[in-house]
């Protein structure tokens, strides 16, 4: 059997961006009175990409819809020195809170702070964990399955199989229930878009931690943004391009001769796993168009399971059966088969026709008096995932970014070992695409 799957998601990002983040608060003087018509302007550092914003009546502003990552903050108004804040970091589907105070001086004095704004969420009722990009890429992983993660968030525990609602899902889904949801009545988004597998309603695979910049698990009040599903969200935002180019290499690798033996087993696993590939993102244009590209492949191999059958000796297939019935293979017992065998004999011409060429196609048990054969079936899976996104700042309001990722893995079948015995297995071959669209167009902040 062959199983493919093929899920293609064009999505735009919604109004209310789980792939992006904001930056809001007040302007005031050193006093505390609200100062309107200020500008304020945030710059992402890696991109040059800037938003403004000018101060209300009450000196309030917003800043919404900005991608996530370092940013600057600058703030000016005519009688009053300049102010400037670096070290602030978005995360996705963030909303710091970022008071301003102004002090009265010339526009070209200037104050600059260096601090990172601090991540109180004011703006949703859920309540969330990030899982940012040092995470994600330092904390050891079992076949770096980035879905692992979610168990840093509070209340995750693993669920049972038994949420996994139909056997034909992508390999390595996430059986985790977070404050007690049920595993597959999570929401999964990846950079503002649906990824839930349409088919169990649990995760599509992640893409590799190189190319993930980090995610966030909410749950609890969620938003109404969350609602068509009862449990947790997880939002996830890939990487992006920047005016800098920059990239990595690399090669994981796990093998049976390197492990000790499990003092339990008989011999050492035959485990032999290669994870390599890389990553390249860069400016097309500088300030105006990024590119981010990754690739990762993933070989496994191993050695089958052991299984046993007694399957028809040369001997049995001539009618004669007194070695399978000799105490030798029963357990020092000796069995006399009823007639019509006599002596644990029978006539050749008195078996059944498709039994025998069945059999026919059955290999020669290298133990020829019992008949006694160990298989198992092919236990070896190539993965292969790649990913590609541009980020296109067309103007101060408008952006856009397409991301496009797929991931194709393959199990073969034991079909391919020519081994009868294992005729009833089947492998897979799974493919999964996932392709956003995101405009962002802010009207008026």
């Amino acid at each position: 059997m062959r199983t493919i799957f093929l899920a293609l998601l064009l999505i735009a990002s919604l109004s209310f961006g789980q792939g992006v983040s904001q930056i809001s608060g007040t302007v005031q003087d050193s006093s505390g009175l609200a100062i309107p018509g200020a500008e304020v302007r945030a710059t992402q550092t890696d991109t040059g990409v800037t938003r403004t914003a000018v101060s209300a009546a009450d000196g309030g502003y917003l800043l919404p819809s900005l991608p996530i990552g370092p940013y600057r903050l600058e703030v000016s108004k005519q009688g009053f020195t300049s102010y400037v804040q670096s070290g602030i970091t978005l995360q996705v589907a963030t909303n710091p809170t970022i008071d301003i105070s102004l002090k009265v001086g010339a526009v070209s004095e200037q104050v600059q702070v260096e601090a990172s704004a601090a991540m109180v969420e004011t703006q949703s009722t859920g309540v969330g964990q990030i899982v940012d990009q040092q995470r994600v890429v330092d904390l050891p992983l079992n076949g770096r399955n980035a879905t692992e993660l979610i168990f840093l968030a509070g209340a995750a525990t693993s669920a049972p199989a038994a949420d996994l609602s139909s056997a034909k899902n992508y390999p390595g889904p996430a059986l985790v229930s977070v404050a007690g949801g049920a595993s597959n009545g999570m929401t999964y988004l990846l950079d503002g878009g649906t990824f839930n597998d349409p088919l169990n309603n649990l995760n599509l695979p992640l893409p590799f931690p190189d190319a993930l910049q980090e995610f966030k698990v909410e749950t609890s009040s969620l938003p109404a943004q969350y609602g068509h599903h009862s449990a947790a969200a997880v939002n996830a935002v890939t990487k992006s391009g920047g005016n800098e180019i920059h990239g990595n290499l690399f090669e994981f690798f796990r093998n049976y001769q390197f492990n000790a033996r499990n003092s339990f087993a008989a011999t050492r696993d035959s485990l032999k796993r290669n994870q390599f590939g890389g990553t390249l993102g860069g400016p097309i244009q500088k300030n105006k168009l990024f590119y981010f590209l990754g690739y990762q492949g993933n070989i496994q191999r191993s050695n089958p399971g052991t299984s046993s059958a007694n399957i028809p000796t040369p001997d049995m297939l001539k009618g004669d059966f007194t070695g399978i019935t000799s105490p030798a293979c029963n357990a020092g017992r000796q069995i006399t088969l009823k007639a019509p065998f006599i002596n644990n004999k029978i006539a050749p011409t008195l078996m059944a026709g498709p039994a025998l060429k069945m059999s026919s196609y059955f290999p020669t048990p290298p133990d020829t008096l019992c008949g006694l054969i160990f298989f198992g079936p092919l236990n070896n899976q190539d993965e292969h995932t790649a990913l590609y996104k541009l980020d296109y700042q067309i103007n101060s309001k408008h952006s856009v970014l397409f991301r496009h990722f797929i991931a194709h893995s393959l199990q073969p079948s034991p079909y391919n070992n020519n081994n009868p015995l294992t005729l009833t297995l089947s492998g897979a071959d799974d493919l999964v695409n996932s392709a956003v669209f995101g405009d962002t167009y802010v009207v008026s902040p």
